[in-house]
């Protein structure tokens, strides 16, 4: 059984990765503690809300080092994905510079309202385990303001007013602007996917 550690960083979309993860017979632990986190075969970072707070949490918990340093496959999550990256302009905030990139705020256009909430098709730019099965432009369920433009760790893209990465990869670290969990059997997929992972 894979043990499943989901980092307390604060946010609504908690409890919904932990029921999606019980649909695949999988039981979370939700923590703070250090060694929980560093033990655990798979380690999930999710958020909701702003980046600046998200990243004091983890200061408070001294999980910043933690995070950097684990070797165990990890999935960020809609603001756990920005959190991987170098910064964000939100707040003008350091994040943990594990995946290459600085999350820009969203610009409103022509039918495109900032957030940005709802289904959108999302375009897979590279080969990965985690999006094995998934159809190309599949749908996924969006909620955020900032987003990271595409780079070399880009596996997947949508579209606002202008491409963003939907997906990065980067060694043992993989990550999703999109909510899985909200995401009916696409996101499942990805879910069940990222628990048979061995980078």
């Amino acid at each position: 059984m894979t043990s499943l550690a989901i980092i307390d960083s604060g946010g609504a979309n908690i409890t919904s990765l932990l029921s999606a993860f019980e649909r695949l017979d999988v039981t979370a632990e939700l923590s703070r503690d250090a060694a929980v986190i560093r033990d655990a075969d798979r380690v999930v970072l999710p958020g909701v809300g702003a980046a600046h707070d998200a990243m004091t949490r983890l200061r408070e918990a001294n999980l910043v080092d933690v995070i950097r340093g684990l070797r165990q496959p990890v999935l960020g999550v809609c603001l756990g994905m920005q959190l991987l990256c170098d910064a964000s302009e939100e707040d003008d905030v350091d994040c943990l510079g594990i995946v290459p990139g600085v999350a820009q705020k969203l610009p409103v256009g022509d039918n495109c309202p900032v957030p940005n909430m709802g289904w959108c098709a999302t375009r897979f730019t590279a080969s990965h385990p985690v999006l094995r099965g998934l159809e190309q432009d599949d749908y996924f369920y969006y909620v955020h303001s900032y987003a990271v433009p595409e780079s070399e760790c880009t596996i997947a893209t949508a579209t606002h007013t202008r491409t963003f990465s939907a997906m990065l990869a980067r060694d043992n670290f993989v990550a999703a602007q999109f909510h899985p969990e909200r995401s009916s059997k696409a996101g499942s997929r990805i879910l069940n996917n990222f628990l048979g992972w061995s980078p």
